[in-house]
């Protein structure tokens, strides 16, 4: 099976089991996935966050995503118990479907990762 087909099958598996348990059935799309790794990260699940908060949130999910890419590496905790980041790396210059398969690739890694999915 090819590579791209592995990661379409993950992918449509994903979310589908996370939008069963988060929207009543309703295809998540990529921004709500990331934010919903950001919660996950922070470990504060039962909180209602502002809007800086939630943009907060899915920058921390990017970094942890792409964490393992080379691109971040994790600092430390302030004392709100937020995670901090720091670049190690830029990201390259990616075309905007580039970036969709990368964030893909990084999520399902994420999940297959917290055995989610296999």
């Amino acid at each position: 099976m090819s590579r791209d087909i592995q990661l379409k099958e993950r992918w449509e598996q994903l979310v589908n089991i996370l939008s069963n348990q988060f929207s009543q059935g309703e295809d998540l799309d990529l921004d709500a996935i990331i934010y919903l790794i950001g919660v996950q990260e922070l470990g504060k699940v039962h909180q209602t966050y502002a809007k800086d908060e939630k943009l907060n949130l899915m920058h921390i999910a990017i970094c942890r995503l792409l964490e393992p890419y080379g691109f971040y590496e994790f600092e430390f905790f302030d004392e709100e118990g937020w995670p901090h980041y720091k670049v190690k790396e830029e990201l390259p210059p990616l075309k905007a479907g580039e970036q969709s398969v990368l964030m893909k690739e990084a999520i399902v890694n994420y999940f297959i990762e917290k055995e989610l999915i296999d």
